[in-house]
């Protein structure tokens, strides 16, 4: 038993990851519950890998009782927005159901706090840009509004049991940890940066922009990025504030500026040196024209600052991943 063991829930997967890094680095025990269904074991360098599904009662309680957590960070669920449209139930079966069990389970052994990882989908289509928390709830997919029953499940169960609680909606995560011990590896990828580089590399096809009559000022969408390490960073200092008596609350993760497609394309070119591909195709359902949040509160609260969430960086982090030796050895795995 570890004396500040966290359980980690998708600790094996991209943001779960860098977040067990930043949690061992300040001391924490992270503990990886993952299924390895988008995850990966080479990920999982800085604690122990229990292998299990969120939406298994008992394998979550054994593992619960062989390490006793004094916290749970939540990453597990499906995050393809694309194909929360086309296959809805996995995403409910998993984000609520999932979420549903694993909060049972935090109740059952007195487990008192949970950072949730949520996103920005839960607002929909924004009617103010940069968006504060309290902009109203809108999802425009089933992700966005798997996520919202979530963040409202935990806060019914918050008042019921005492826990506290803190949901975090992220924006874009993007980049890889700088000391390009781990990055980005979805098997079945759908994020822009990886997939932009991906094509600049020739490693597929032409990059697809979807949509090019947006009213923004290039016509394409633009969304707000923020770099991975970063938002592992806010993760410990929102474990810590919990820990430390902070109210149950909500924040926003991101930079409170944003970029549009074709400028991403544009700082990946300058920084990798060679062209991106690209075709242009229509506009997807379910994507907003601009997703841009408001991380003011997160910065307070947090005493938190993006400190490597500048383009350029994100940029350069993901490229050097993607073209080292750990991702190439982590693709064949």
């Amino acid at each position: 038993m570890q004396a500040r063991a966290v359980l980690v829930t998708g600790g094996a997967g991209y943001i779960g990851s860098h977040v067990c890094k930043a949690l061992a680095e300040a001391g924490w025990t992270p503990v990886a519950y993952d299924d390895l269904s988008n995850g990966h074991a080479w990920a999982v360098q800085w604690g122990p890998l229990e292998r299990g599904d969120i939406r298994d009662r008992d394998r979550l309680r054994a593992v619960v009782a062989a390490y006793r957590p004094e916290a749970v960070l939540h990453f597990a669920g499906r995050i393809e927005v694309g194909e929360s449209l086309l296959a809805p139930f996995p995403f409910y079966d998993v984000n609520v159901a999932g979420t549903l069990t694993l909060l049972d389970v935090m109740a059952e052994a007195g487990i008192q706090a949970l950072i949730f990882s949520s996103t920005a989908a839960t607002y929909g289509v924004l009617h103010a840009t940069p968006a504060p928390e309290s902009h109203p709830c809108d999802p425009i997919n089933p992700y966005g509004r798997s996520k919202l029953v979530a963040e409202r499940m935990i806060a019914d169960m918050g008042a019921a049991t005492g826990m506290s609680w803190t949901n975090l909606r992220y924006f874009n995560a993007a980049g890889a940890d700088p000391e390009g011990t781990i990055g980005e590896a979805h098997r079945h990828e759908t994020h822009l940066i990886p997939l932009a580089v991906q094509a600049a590399r020739g490693e597929r096809g032409a990059f697809a922009v979807f949509g090019t009559d947006y009213p923004t000022a290039d016509g394409s969408c633009i969304r707000d990025f923020i770099h991975v390490s970063d938002l592992a960073e806010a993760h410990v200092l929102a474990l810590k504030r919990l820990l430390d008596g902070g109210a149950s609350t909500t924040f926003n993760l991101g930079t409170g500026t944003g970029a549009s497609v074709l400028q991403v394309l544009d700082s990946l070119e300058a920084v990798a040196g060679v062209p991106v591909p690209t075709e242009h195709r229509d506009a997807r359902a379910g994507d907003p024209p601009a997703l841009v949040g408001d991380p003011s509160r997160a910065m307070a609260a947090l005493s938190w600052t993006p400190r490597r969430s500048d383009l350029t960086s994100i940029i350069a982090d993901a490229w050097a991943w993607h073209t080292s030796a750990a991702a190439q050895a982590a693709v064949a795995v």
